[in-house]
Formats: structure tokens, sequence, C-alpha cells
């Protein structure tokens, strides 16, 4: 009987030893009984088909802790401590971070994910970059070992064997892949070498394909410098790195295509086009000798030309004369009537007009209220005096009196209703007193 606890101390050495014992735990369940309070914070039960544990994540983990909004039904892998809350004797989950478990509760977090960043703007058109026509370096962020980076080399090579290729290493699966991607893409940009990136993974399932469903991802790619080339998956796959990049290829090969152009195909179109400015550059000095050739046939005097050109000097000099003059005229008028308007739309004189409506006004209001008390006036004093002809006052001011039984005050209108000395109260138009009964009439 020593060692008596009370029942805080009992619920703090609980708390104490959960706190001690478990260290970070994993926990898989389903939300259910989800409430936000004002404070932020959100509470909601974790439960599975045959227990059930309660759970709290606070506001100030922010975005670290969840990056979706949480539903009632919502199956979730939560990274939890233990511990207990001595008030109630409870113990909890305070979850630190969360991420959706299946393929519904995927499918749900990206779809809040593209809704609330599409309203934030991620993913207008008008804030994406254009491509370079021929870029020098191209850097892609990709798995090393996988078949995507030798199917883009394998691209490049072929169609356009020169241009240098960047590659950043970087997991593409997993619970980090999204932390490592932004790192291969912030060291990418921090070399200035990449002229464009492309960022590539093979197919896979909602699950695989999480990490470019990564809101941290979104932001680094939408805050990128460089153009960025979403590849991600197949035809058939959309990841939110999809609609915030420059631009999606359906495949990591057809990444590689749209990037590059062909050499080849250059090469023809500059071997085309030489041959064309060449034909031009012949057909066009052959103009020109034809049209030297036929001016020197002309050219007999040229004291002629410069007649017809001082003669049409002067009359281009008379023109410019006119039209300076009807500008100006013009300018003038208009000036003229900006100054008109502006009067017209001087403040000051606004104002008097304003006021001088007011004044009209106040007058307005004043006699209608003037009006109005004058009418309940004479309607009160009318009906104060039907009130007062009505009143048993009038009748007493007529010479008639009101006597009442004392001590009870009751009104005595019948004489039978009295005994012999008893006394009573007789109220007149003035005053009134009271009387001692000392006989009693009949009627």
């Amino acid at each position: 009987m020593k060692d008596i606890l009370t029942v805080s101390q009992l619920n703090d050495h609980i708390k104490t030893f959960l706190e001690e014992t478990f260290g970070l735990l994993w926990v898989e369940g389903e939300v259910s009984n989800l409430r936000r309070p004002q404070s932020g914070h959100v509470y909601f039960t974790l439960k599975d088909d045959k227990s059930q544990i309660r759970a709290v994540y606070f506001r100030q983990y922010g975005y670290r802790a969840v990056k979706f909004d949480l539903e009632d039904g919502m199956k979730i892998l939560c990274r939890a401590r233990l511990s207990a809350y001595p008030p109630r004797g409870e113990y909890q989950l305070i979850v630190e971070s969360a991420e959706p478990r299946g393929t519904g509760a995927l499918q749900k977090a990206f779809e809040q994910l593209k809704a609330r960043l599409a309203a934030e703007g991620l993913f207008d058109e008008s804030r994406k970059k254009a491509l370079p026509f021929l870029p020098g370096c191209i850097g892609v962020v990709t798995s090393p070992t996988g078949a995507v980076i030798r199917d883009i080399l394998n691209i490049t090579r072929r169609r356009f064997p020169s241009v240098d290729i960047l590659i950043a290493p970087a997991r593409v699966q997993g619970n980090d892949a999204a932390a490592k991607i932004i790192a291969a893409l912030n060291h990418l940009q921090a070399s200035g070498k990449a002229d464009i990136i492309i960022i590539a993974r093979g197919g896979g399932s909602l699950e695989d394909l999480a990490p470019f469903n990564d809101e941290a991802l979104a932001r680094a790619i939408f805050q990128s410098s460089v153009p960025i080339v979403s590849a991600v998956g197949h035809e058939t796959d959309f990841t939110i790195c999809d609609f915030v990049a420059d631009l999606r290829a359906p495949t990591p090969s057809a990444a590689a295509e749209l990037v590059i152009p062909l050499r080849s195909e250059l090469q023809n179109r500059l071997y085309n086009l030489m041959r064309r400015l060449a034909a031009a550059q012949n057909r066009h000095l052959g103009d020109q000798k034809e049209h030297l050739a036929s001016l020197m046939a002309r050219f007999k005097d040229p004291r002629r030309f410069l007649f017809d050109f001082s003669m049409a000097l002067d009359d281009l000099r008379e023109r410019l004369e006119r039209a300076i003059e009807q500008r100006t005229q013009t300018i003038k008028t208009r000036l003229q009537h900006l100054e008109t308007t502006l009067q017209n739309q001087n403040p000051q004189r606004q104002i008097r007009e304003k006021r001088m409506m007011l004044d009209h006004f106040k007058k307005d209001i004043l006699n209608g209220w003037n009006r109005y008390f004058s009418e309940r006036r004479e309607r009160l004093e009318k009906h104060a005096s039907l009130i007062s002809s009505l009143s048993p006052l009038s009748v007493l001011q007529r010479g008639y009196s009101i006597t009442r039984r004392l001590p009870d005050g009751e009104i005595v209108r019948r004489a039978q209703g009295l005994t012999l000395e008893e006394r009573v109260s007789i109220q007149l138009a003035s005053g009134g007193f009271e009387a001692r009964v000392e006989k009693i009439r009949g009627e």
C-alpha cells in the first residue's frame, strides 16, 4: 500500500512507457470518424476489420504530414508515433506523414492534387516554356539501369549523334523516389549544361507511378528554368508530372524523337534550301541585269531625271505642309473639345451641383417630415380628445363621484350593499375624501 498512484500519475507513466518503448511505426488502416476542428488539427480513427485506434495529425506538420485530403473510408499508410492523452486515459497515434493505399485511394489523392494544382495555375499553357529547336545538351532524369535510358540513347544517337546526353540517375519507384527525382532535377539545372530535360520512366501501375504524382516534384518542375518534357509510363498513363511539364510525350522513346530533329532531314532541308537560294539568286541577278540594261537604254539625259525629281520633291513638300497644317488644326480642335469636356467634368462643378441637389433633397425631406408630424399631431390630439370624452374623469367633471368600499376598494353601485358605520372612499373630479355610512336609503 506504499506505492499508491493517482489516476493522473498512472496515465503519465503509461504515456512515458508507450513513447519510450515504441519508436516510429508504420500502421495501415481505414479512416473513419474524421473531424477537423477550428484548431486546424485533424482527428480520426484508424481501423481494420477487427480493431481500431485513435489518430491525430497536428497542423504544424503542414505539408509534410498528409499531402492529400483525408476522407472517411479511405485506406492509408501512416508513419506515426504511439502516445497517450492522460486527461482521457486514451492512447493514440501521432501521425507525422501518410500516403494513400489501394487503387481507389491513390486515384482519389491524384484527382485531389490535380484539381488543387490546376486551380493554382500550374497547368496553364501560357506558363509553359518553348522547347529549343536543336538542343546542344539533353538532360535525362531516369533510372540508369532500365530499358528507358537505353531507348533514349539509341534514338538520340540515330537521330543526331553529336548532341550530348547528360544523365542524372534517380530512383523512379519507391517511397523516396520523388525526393531522388527532385534532387537529380536540381542537379541538372545547377550544372547549367542542359538545354532541355527529359523525366522518363516506363509503364506501371498507379502505385508504381506514385512518385510522379508528388506535389513537391510538380512544384519543382513548375519552377524549373529549363524546359522539361515528361515521358512517364505508356501512352494511356497520365501523371501530375505530365500536366505540369512543358510537354508531355506518350512514351520515353517518343520524347527522344520530340526533343531532337533527325539530322538527315535537316541536312536534306539545308541542301534544298541552298539549291533554292542559289536559283533565286541567279534569277534575281538576271532580272537586275535586264533592269539595268533597260535603265541604261532610257538614261540619256541625267538632267531630265533631276528635273523630275525636283518637281516631285516640291510637290511632296507642299503636300507635307498641307498635311501638317491639317493635322495641327485637327489637334487644336481635339484639344478644344477635350478642354470643354474637362470643364464639364470639373469635380468642383459636379460638387456644386451635387450640393444643390442635396440641399433640395434636404428641404424636401424636412418639409415632408414637418407635414408628417403635423398630421400625426392632429390625429393624436383628436384621439386624445375622444379618449378624454370617454374617460371616467370627464364624468366626474360633470358633478358625479365614485364611491369605493374600504379597505378592499370595491366600487359601490347599490346602497343595499352597504352597512351602517361602514367606511367608504369618495373620489371627486378634484381630490376625494373618506366617510362613514350613517344612513342607508332605498332606491
